[in-house]
């Protein structure tokens, strides 16, 4: 059986009179890898705070039995790291902190990451991390021990993870598998709570009738007639009373089924939306942007050389490259016509950028969006409940919004403007798992063109018709998301891969031939390099 590495139990956490966590048992295994998932402000970071000893509970007790690390959420610097993990990181040469990029900074604190630990918790380790840089994070965290991570990259928690546990209401619940495991599990589990809701309010409209008919025919029981004799008249009273404590009787038991009855609450469900897209005057044509010969450099550092690219009307294109190849560089120059970039008339560029220069942070959150919006209201409080921003939330003033509500904000107001082209750079940065989901059908059924960065594998893969890429200082496009792009690009090597088997197979029979009548040290010769052929046949397999 596995080693029990940590134990949590009847825990709970306040932050002033308000419970934020309570955790009436958890226990951790050796060689566990655990997923932590839940909306932003869930409590994803208090529970790794108190688990990993940097938060004391107020009721409760937490064990844990051997060392632990802890990767904290925007880390920028990390222990003492080694050469090697430096250089695995490509870090060699890079100490100097006030220069590092946000994903150098990262890495930095990966690398001085204590890898003798048993237990490991790592908070968003992925964050500013380009696709290289998520895969570097990814091998190191493999080689953890056992592992408690909160991430929002579904494709890292997916290659990761054994169990997902999701914060919720206060409350954790733990599911088997990945997260993709989880999701369907999810799904499940709200079919049977929409299941159980429906037939709770079936019996409680059938009880409810009942009770109503009960207390009709009570009432209905009739006085004895005026010419009715005394001796009748006490009969007809004795009889019509009992039938009326029998019927009264009925109700009672009716009424004590029926508050009895198990209070099944509505399942939480998002409003369908439907922009009217015409209202932004759509272009019609065929290719919406196009840019020819874009030649850029920032001294002697040339980052477009003679580049060509195209986006169809309608397209999802994924704009994707190494860190610093020119991807928000080639936004820039869309949105603000740059050399080479020719607009057609009809199109209204939205762009979404980190700075969230969209927002008025006095006025309200539905001020906001109604700001030069060109959707109806009931639209566009539908596009904010789909981003988790609902009821009496619209009516709070966008400056005491949380970072990840003033990027859902910020989305919602792009969506209902009169913009029909979105550039969105990083969309996916500070949302939380529920609307990234959200966003996602809201992309890939936006009528409208939309070029975007993102480091979401998951979020390309979903919303991608299409891919650029920039590489060598040119624009190379793909028709497919970006799974199917790099299928592609392992055709050549795998072409290449069945070349040299073939060669291999032909060597040794070759040497097993020449063996046969070889002598001396051609003989031994011959017998090494059969042993020696043998050995590539198996790493190649």
């Amino acid at each position: 059986m596995s080693k029990q590495v940590l134990l949590a139990n009847k825990v709970i956490k306040y932050f002033g009179e308000r419970k934020i966590l309570e955790i009436p048992q958890l226990t951790v295994y050796e060689g566990e890898k655990i997923g932590v998932v839940g909306a932003n402000g869930a409590g994803k970071t208090t529970l790794l705070n108190l688990l990993s000893g940097e938060l004391a509970p107020d009721e409760g007790t937490i064990v844990r039995n051997v060392p632990v690390c802890y990767f904290h959420q925007f880390q920028t610097g990390g222990g003492q790291a080694d050469a090697r993990s430096l250089r695995e990181l490509g870090l060699s040469g890079k100490l100097e902190h006030d220069t590092l990029s946000g994903g150098e900074k990262t890495r930095l604190a990966l690398a001085g990451m204590e890898e003798r630990a048993l237990l490991t918790f790592a908070d968003e380790p992925t964050a500013n991390l380009d696709a290289q840089g998520i895969e570097i994070c990814c091998q190191r965290l493999e080689k953890c021990e056992t592992l408690l991570l909160v991430s929002h990259d579904r494709s890292v928690l997916d290659r990761l993870c054994n169990r997902i546990l999701e914060v919720r209401d206060g409350k954790i619940q733990m599911y088997p598998g990945n997260f993709s495991a989880y999701c369907l599990q999810r799904e499940e589990q709200q079919r049977r709570e929409w299941f159980e809701y429906e037939q709770y309010q079936k019996e409680k409209q059938r009880l409810e009738t009942a009770i109503q008919r009960q207390a009709q025919k009570s009432g209905s029981v009739k006085k004895a007639p005026s010419r009715m004799g005394n001796s009748e008249a006490r009969l007809h009273k004795r009889s019509a009373n009992e039938s009326a404590e029998k019927l009264d009787n009925g109700k009672r038991a009716l009424k004590s089924r029926l508050e009895r009855l198990e209070v099944h609450e509505r399942p939480r469900e998002f409003p369908e939306v439907a922009i009217d897209f015409s209202l932004t005057d759509p272009p019609a044509n065929r290719e919406v942007i196009t840019g020819s010969r874009i030649q850029l450099a920032y001294g002697e550092n040339r980052i477009f050389d003679n580049a060509f690219f195209s986006l169809p009307r309608g397209s999802k294109t994924a704009l994707i490259g190494e860190n610093g190849a020119g991807k928000t560089t080639l936004m820039n120059l869309i949105y603000t016509g740059g050399r080479g970039i020719r607009v057609v008339p009809k199109a209204k560029i939205g762009f979404f950028r980190q700075g969230l220069e969209n927002l008025d942070l006095e006025k309200t959150v539905l001020e906001n969006v109604m700001e030069d919006c060109v959707q109806s209201q009931q639209v566009m409080r539908g596009i904010l409940a789909r981003l988790l921003i609902r009821r009496d939330d619209v009516f709070k003033k966008a400056g005491v919004l949380s970072g990840g509500e003033r990027v859902k904000l910020s989305f919602a107001h792009l969506f209902g403007s009169q913009a029909n082209v979105l550039l969105l750079d990083e969309p996916t940065n500070f949302l939380d798992m529920p609307a990234v989901q959200a966003l996602e059908e809201m992309v890939r059924s936006y009528p409208g063109t939309v070029l975007f960065v993102s480091h979401d594998r998951a979020f390309v893969d979903h919303c991608a018709t299409r891919i650029l890429r920039i590489e060598n200082r040119k624009l190379q496009s793909f028709e497919g998301n970006l799974t199917e792009w790099e299928q592609v690009q392992k055709k050549p090597r795998e072409g290449r891969r069945e070349v040299d088997r073939a060669l291999l197979e032909l060597r040794i029979t070759q040497v097993i031939a020449a063996l046969s009548t070889a002598q001396g040290e051609d003989k031994e010769r011959l017998e090494k390099e059969f042993q020696e052929l043998i050995e590539q046949r198996k790493k190649a397999k």
